[in-house]
């Protein structure tokens, strides 16, 4: 009777002999060989990144901030191993190859997901946790691979199994599953990281906002393709997605309202363009310039430094003051009060010829001084003139010069600058109805 052999793959070889193979001769020869590979890598890259000039690009995923950082030398370095190697193995036995390979094929899946979680999640608090994950992960991965233990622990792992309705499922295929979804997703946030760095480099104003939504449109979009073949490839049938969908639905309409209108509100607010990366407005009293429109916020910092996370839901149902205009001047005002009695001419001539000698002042359209008020303490004049726009830092800066300018200019002429006064009138009280006069003297 014929039998079936299910016996697992053969143990790590004898350890001595796996060492001696490193004394041989022939082991310079694949050194050297390597030492080649090393040189040509560098080289190639360093052409690269000079033919693409991305010698400044310092978060770029494949050169990084220096040339052996990004992805591409690893990567390169691991092709040129295999084509030597490919040549030498008909030549003589290898024994550095089968050490180097599995480490450079470690090197380049750690130096992958570090570099892409980095450009795609820069400021997340759990990207360093997942970084030291992959290169553990990854590196065991090397060691049971030199060691000759992967094909028995995988064997091992085929042996656990378990049920999940009709679908039976073993811990071999579940981690397998799980790490093709992990580099599945590694893989759209990289080409998604790509994307939106072409999109956006270079871009200001109304095309910078509109490259914005297209770049968080394309990454939704290879995020859930990705999400798709995630899921297949862990073994989850797709068709129940649909329930998935029903549950999500649900959970959209009663507690994710909120959370679903403020993505929405993020691709309107991109799409319409009236709101723009760069724009100084005022909303709910707060006043400042947007820094960027991400799809569920927007963030707007004060000329004091202060920042604000505004959901995009209040941007699109709120009243909200935009202070960039499509022109591109901007009239400033300013107030000065002289005593009564002063020459109003003199004064009107020196308030002009102080906003005249600003050169951030616009001499077209010409400023304006205008007589504005007889007030309480003295005559009020109104200073006017064109600026070109500016953040408030620069608007306040021009208007202390001109105000400093003014003030000089009436010191220097005599001009008196009046205050509030108040005249207090005392009336004289007759002795004889002070207290404690003697109108008692009688008694």
């Amino acid at each position: 009777m014929a039998t079936t052999s299910t016996a697992a793959p053969k143990p790590i070889d004898d350890f001595g002999l796996w060492l001696s193979a490193f004394t041989q001769p022939t082991v310079l020869t694949e050194l050297g060989a390597l030492v080649v590979c090393i040189a040509l890598a560098l080289g190639i890259t360093w052409l690269l990144r000079r033919a693409l000039r991305m010698q400044d690009e310092k978060t770029s995923v494949l050169f990084g901030r220096r040339l052996i950082d990004g992805v591409m030398f690893p990567l390169l370095l691991l092709t040129l191993a295999y084509v030597a190697r490919a040549l030498l193995m008909a030549a003589l036995p290898l024994a550095a190859f089968k050490v180097a390979i599995p480490v450079l094929v470690s090197l380049v899946v750690i130096r992958v997901g570090v570099k892409v979680l980095q450009a795609a999640f820069a400021s997340a608090p759990w990207v360093r946790a997942l970084e030291r994950t992959i290169s553990w992960v990854a590196w065991l991965a090397m060691v049971l691979w030199v060691s000759g233990l992967l094909p028995v622990v995988l064997a091992e792992m085929d042996q656990i199994t378990w049920k999940i309705g009709t679908t039976t499922l073993s811990l071999r295929t579940t981690i397998e599953g799980i790490l093709t979804a992990g580099a599945v997703l590694i893989l759209s946030l990289w080409v998604s990281a790509a994307i939106e760095t072409r999109l956006l480099r270079k871009a200001a104003g109304a095309d910078l906002s509109l490259r914005k939504a297209a770049s968080n449109a394309t990454r939704a979009l290879l995020m859930f393709v990705g999400l798709i073949i995630a899921l297949s490839a862990v073994g989850i049938d797709l068709t129940a997605l649909s329930v998935l969908g029903g549950a999500v639905g649900v959970g959209i309409g009663f507690g994710l309202q909120k959370l679903a209108s403020n993505y929405v509100s993020g691709f309107v607010i991109l799409a319409e363009r009236r709101l723009r990366i760069g724009d100084n407005v005022r909303v709910d009293n707060f006043e400042g310039r947007i820094l960027d429109i991400n799809a569920r916020y927007t963030v707007i910092r004060a000329p004091a430094g202060r920042e604000s996370i505004v959901p995009n839901e209040l941007m699109v149902i709120n009243r909200v003051e935009n202070l960039s205009t499509a022109l591109t001047r901007v009239w400033q005002t300013t107030v000065v009060s002289v005593a009564y009695g002063s020459d109003v001419e003199q004064v009107s001539a020196l308030l002009l010829d102080a906003v005249l000698a600003q050169d951030d002042a616009l001499k077209e359209p010409a400023p304006l001084v205008a007589l504005s008020a007889f007030g309480a303490d003295g005559l009020e004049f109104t200073v006017g003139y064109w600026i070109e726009s500016g953040d408030n830092s620069d608007q306040l800066r021009l208007r202390s010069l001109v105000n400093r300018r003014i003030l000089q200019s009436l010191q220097a002429h005599g001009l008196e600058i009046p205050y509030p006064q108040r005249v207090v009138h005392l009336q004289r009280v007759p002795p004889a109805e002070r207290p404690g006069s003697a109108v008692h003297e009688s008694r």
